[in-house]
């Protein structure tokens, strides 16, 4: 079983990333929270892996800190939530956010996440508010750096990020808008930062 990865990052993508281990392609899928603080194309990386086997595939969950794997792993102990529904609950909420939610029983939080719909966020809050109650909050705040070009190329790669996610498009294209006016004059536009802002934006 694999439990961790470290190698060149050879591509990577809001949801998906591939790993290069001495020659060796690792396909590893990743919350948003893990991608923001990735690494650029060529750089080494260092993954927690959680490995999930189903009869018919092997499928590897990567992240970056040891709160993302806990919280993963707690998801997918619950009836009804598997490993695609725990990551997108992951890529619409901090980690830290998720567990404030949770404590909270702030239901309206957890289905404003794409594929969450009441019955599981109050599953999530019943049978997580206890577990999550011991898990040490970490400080991450370490922003990727991808600096984009083209301001349309942006908002194109923006959209797809939130599509892909599971967002509308009408309410993907508003929030992407408003994520790219906010952005102060002459700052340095990032990818990983401006998705931040998008998602905010859409957790309102």
């Amino acid at each position: 079983m694999i439990a961790f990865l470290r190698g060149r990052l050879l591509t990577k993508a809001p949801t998906r990333l591939v790993v290069d281990v001495q020659g060796v392609g690792y396909d590893v899928h990743v919350p948003l929270s893990t991608f923001y603080r990735l690494p650029e194309p060529g750089d080494e990386v260092s993954l927690r892996i959680h490995t999930h086997v189903r009869e018919d595939a092997l499928a590897l969950f990567g992240f970056v800190t040891d709160l993302e794997l806990q919280i993963f792993d707690r998801l997918i102990s619950i009836s009804g939530v598997g490993p695609k529904l725990a990551l997108a609950t992951m890529s619409g909420i901090e980690p830290p956010d998720l567990v404030g939610a949770v404590q909270r029983g702030d239901v309206a939080r957890l289905t404003a996440i794409p594929g969450v719909g009441r019955k599981t966020a109050e599953r999530i809050v019943l049978e997580l508010k206890d577990k999550l109650a011991a898990v040490r909050l970490e400080a991450t705040d370490q922003d990727g750096v991808e600096e984009q070009g083209r301001p349309d190329d942006l908002r194109r790669d923006l959209l797809s990020a939130l599509l892909n996610l599971g967002y509308h498009r009408p309410l993907a294209e508003r929030a992407v808008d408003t994520a790219l006016k906010g952005t102060p004059p002459g700052a340095a536009v990032t990818f990983e930062q401006t998705l931040r802002q998008a998602l905010r934006a859409l957790s309102r």
